[in-house]
């Protein structure tokens, strides 16, 4: 095997109950892969699967010394997955792609190329989905257009899996939630070139999808946290100041309308409910918001002061170096 430090790319597979697509996939990738002439490593990274999906990527990798497994002691999500696959990666070039089957293999020659252009990233653009229009492809085109208006980098597909990474673009960046489809944006910032390209799609053959529509609550929410570390993490007095007055404009509101009822209508100050009601329900949404944000601080904080990841290895499975000389 090459010598880890020399290794060029490195493909980094999430999987989570996959195991009927694992084969089929190997297989593409193989052919592809072996076809660019380029030293890789295929890091699969098994985010505790309860179906066979580990037993078939040993069965796998002890066939090929080209593959490592690293295997979740129980299901973190397919951001934590991403998370250790991209710190765990060899590669110069770090290549995602989802275990479904439905990313496909030949598209990874194309996205290198356009990273040889000089650009950081590559992102796919799923230009003409196989998935339901109702639940998957509908809300996906709401949610990237909402991503590129808040963040101001404009993709057409964020939630494409297939991309291309130099390793140094990954450094930085720290994943939480739902975060792995912001890694374009966040790299943006960070003075990073992005570019897209439009990547083929297909249908999903075998298996069950794990992606469901309370999937976009979850990208909405990061998508505020997203926003707000982006613009209020260095003043965050901004936002504060700005809650501040409009709570300060809703009192003075509610109790210019409570003063106007007790002189124009001699209606009581004390019975009036309309101050109380309206004072509490500001109070409350204000208080549940920035509890929300102060959260996300701390917990960023507590990890990157601890060095702690969002996820737990059971192990780390290397290959057998006499695995691809077995053939007599």
């Amino acid at each position: 095997m090459a010598d880890e430090n020399r290794i060029e790319l490195t493909v980094v597979i999430p999987v989570y109950n996959e195991e009927s697509n694992l084969e089929p996939l190997y297989q593409e990738l193989g052919s592809v892969l072996s076809a660019t002439s380029l030293s890789y490593e295929i890091l699969a990274v098994d985010d505790g699967s309860s179906d066979n999906s580990f037993k078939k990527l040993t069965e796998i990798q002890q066939n090929d010394p080209h593959v490592r497994i690293i295997r979740f002691r129980r299901n973190f999500g397919q951001t934590a997955a991403f998370s250790a696959g991209f710190k765990y990666a060899r590669g110069r070039i770090i290549v995602p792609i989802d275990a479904d089957g439905q990313n496909d293999p030949a598209d990874i020659p194309r996205l290198l190329a356009k990273l040889n252009e000089g650009y950081d990233i590559v992102s796919g653009w799923r230009k003409e989905r196989k998935d339901n229009a109702v639940t998957r492809t509908l809300p996906s085109r709401i949610a990237n257009w909402l991503i590129g208006r808040i963040t101001g980098v404009r993709l057409h597909d964020y939630g494409c899996t297939l991309k291309a990474y130099r390793a140094e673009s990954l450094k930085p960046i720290r994943l939480y939630g739902e975060m792995h489809r912001f890694i374009p944006a966040l790299a943006r910032w960070g003075g990073e070139n992005v570019a897209e390209i439009v990547v083929n799609h297909r249908p999903r053959i075998r298996g069950k999808t794990k992606y469901g529509l309370n999937r976009i609550f979850k990208v909405l929410l990061d998508l505020i946290t997203i926003k707000f570390l982006a613009s209020f993490s260095t003043k965050p007095i901004y936002i504060f100041g700005g809650m501040g007055g409009l709570c300060m404009l809703g009192s003075l509101i509610s109790g210019g309308i409570t003063i106007y009822m007790k002189i124009a209508q001699d209606y009581s100050m004390n019975r009036n409910p309309l101050l109380i009601v309206s004072t509490m329900l500001m109070t409350t949404a204000v208080q549940f918001v920035l509890m929300g944000l102060l959260a996300e601080i701390l917990v960023r904080t507590y990890h990157e002061s601890q060095d702690r990841p969002t996820y737990v290895i059971e192990k780390i499975q290397e290959p057998n170096p006499a695995a691809g000389s077995q053939e007599s």
